[in-house]
């Protein structure tokens, strides 16, 4: 197992009297040797592998193993931040899997992690992989994995690419796991909080009738927020590009034989899933126009059941795809947010745009966060002529009233958070992680203290 790296400064003090964003912890969680896979412990974005549970923080690492061949070369870990720094309360010591693994919280004392250990035999490239997921008491003295298995609705054929979204109540102890299976769809399990998988279905991908050669949308990464049984989908559209010219033209850039898009974002929800699965995907935002590029990022329920939906979008995925399709389209990027009620979206803003005709400070990834008093904020990364951290804080109407940089000693350009969709609550402290590139790579946590 890797060694943990030395835990960084930690910054502690009295906040201001005024608003403020004070950075009170930036150090090293662990390192990792990349594991060539396709995959990498953010890979699970839509999701978090990092948690906050009363005074103490728990992540969910991913571990290369040695010699192993891809795909299934990597093995969970999970770490504790104690008073000593970071140190792993329990590992994986028999399976292998491809992709990091979702953390949540669906009881108090409780985590619940979710893992897809593969079925082949060592050495095997890729194939059948059995989805499950793994309690932990962490009020016992000794954290022993105790494995749930999902109840399914049918027999879907999963694999190491397994897409995969985890949410929780930690109100109601509720817990909904998702899980791809090829171009076919999402299947859902939703469990309870005595431990009973209690309701499962499938969350059909929609159908690209306007493609030259139609073919299901399958969405990916998914977004996922459950509340009083009321369940909530964001994934984003992942597909080889179906556009021949545009991919033709594309592998004279590249050189690579595929290529896949993400420009299309998609919502779905049910007001009850013990009772109903998942309504038709509705989108709600397209970049197909002019070939560009779309990265869901995060979703927020307000109290009254209402799903706040952040995401990113570039106008075009590339210069020289600009010059040569759509030329005086402006190269921009923007940080997009809407409100979906029932359904229906009945709000749309943009937080900020950076680019050709635009700022020079070019926004990037962001998540949510809603203080105690019910304040939303978005903790966003901005790039382009500055590189930083800031917290925006929005009104009822989807506006930013205010700014406040985030003083890390280096910014966090992509980033998971401790967030309410995995069971945590409202707080002025937020967690995350991220990962730090590099000859070492590493992933980062940092905790910030906000008043507004």
């Amino acid at each position: 197992m890797l060694i943990m790296l030395a835990v960084g400064v930690l910054l502690l003090g009295v906040l201001p009297a005024g608003p403020s964003a004070q950075v009170e912890a930036e150090e090293t969680v662990y390192a990792y040797a990349p594991a060539g896979n396709g995959a990498g412990p953010m890979w699970c974005y839509g999701s978090t592998c990092v948690l906050r549970m009363g005074g103490d923080v728990y992540v969910s690492g991913l571990e290369t193993i040695p010699g192993a061949k891809i795909l299934n070369n990597c093995r969970w870990t999970l770490w504790k931040r104690g008073p000593g720094g970071w140190a792993t309360v329990a590992s994986d010591e028999t399976g292998r899997t491809r992709e990091p693994c979702p953390l949540s919280a669906p009881l108090p004392g409780r985590l619940a992690l979710s893992v897809n250990p593969t079925l082949t035999p060592v050495g095997t490239y890729n194939g059948p992989s059995r989805p499950q997921v793994l309690d932990f008491d962490l009020t016992s003295p000794v954290i022993v994995p105790k494995p749930s298995d999902p109840a399914w609705s049918g027999k879907p054929a999963f694999t190491e690419h397994s897409y995969r979204g985890l949410a929780a109540d930690g109100a109601a102890g509720d817990l909904l796991l998702m899980n791809v299976e090829g171009h076919e769809g999402q299947w859902w399990s939703l469990r309870d909080r005595s431990g009973r998988w209690v309701a499962a279905g499938k969350l059909a991908f929609p159908m690209g009738v306007e493609y030259e050669k139609p073919e299901p949308i399958r969405l990916c990464y998914p977004v996922l927020a459950l509340r009083n049984r009321a369940a909530h989908f964001m994934g984003i559209s992942d597909i080889i590009e179906p556009v021949r010219t545009w991919r033709e033209f594309k592998r004279q850039l590249t050189g690579n034989e595929w290529d896949y898009e993400f420009r299309r974002l998609f919502y779905a929800w049910t007001p009850d899933l013990g009772k109903q699965g998942f309504g038709v995907p509705v989108e709600v935002a397209s970049r197909e126009a002019t070939c560009g590029q779309i990265t869901n990022l995060d979703m927020w329920i307000d109290k009254a059941g209402r799903a706040h939906l952040l995401w990113l979008e570039r106008s075009v995925w590339h210069a020289a795809m600009r010059d040569r399709f759509f030329p005086g389209t402006p190269l921009t990027t923007s940080l997009e947010y809407a409100v979906v009620d029932r359904g229906k979206v009945v709000l749309r803003s943009t937080l900020a745009r950076g680019g050709e005709g635009a700022s020079s400070e070019v926004p990037g990834y962001g998540r949510f966060h809603a203080l105690p008093g019910g304040r939303l904020t978005v903790l966003a990364y901005m790039g382009g002529s500055v590189s930083e951290n800031r917290i925006l804080a929005l009104d009822g109407a989807g506006k930013v009233t205010s700014t406040l940089r985030v003083p890390f000693g280096k910014p966090f350009t992509n980033f998971m958070t401790a967030t309410e969709r995995a069971g945590g609550k409202p707080s002025d402290l937020i967690d995350l992680i991220g990962d730090v590139g590099g000859a070492l790579p590493s992933m980062r946590y940092g905790r910030i203290r906000v008043k507004l």
